[in-house]
């Protein structure tokens, strides 16, 4: 099963496609809890080089109280991350597949919930 849905956007660099992701994440009502540059981070944490790669948190929060409301350790799964990762031909975009990511919590409720959070990524990573 893969674990992502990836997006490939030619000739685009990360800081435009990362105002596209965001955009694109508001309109399908998710809003960005936490990011993390990871080539800053790396550069600065261990002196290594790398390309641009960054990590957004997104957090739909209507879907999260509801998983949250099915199970309360789900927060520890939360939120859904999206990459974006400088590649030679523009920017890959990836969004970590929630159903893929809870398969370990036995509660077919809670893979409902996966299942729209999962539909709602993919359609703002396709529209991106």
């Amino acid at each position: 099963m893969a674990y992502t849905h990836d997006r490939m956007m030619t000739g685009t660099g990360i800081d435009d496609a990362e105002a596209r992701v965001r955009a694109a994440l508001t309109e399908a009502g998710f809003g960005v809890l936490t990011e993390i540059d990871v080539q800053q981070t790396m550069k600065q944490k261990i002196d290594k080089d790398m390309d641009g790669y960054k990590i957004l948190g997104a957090c739909n929060p209507n879907m999260a109280w509801e998983a949250m409301g099915l199970e309360p350790r789900i927060g520890a799964m939360l939120p859904c991350n999206v990459i974006l990762r400088s590649v030679e031909s523009g920017t890959e975009v990836s969004a970590i597949d929630p159903v893929a990511s809870m398969q370990a919590v036995e509660i077919a409720e809670l893979h409902e919930v996966a299942g729209q959070v999962r539909d709602m990524l993919l359609r703002a990573v396709d529209a991106a």
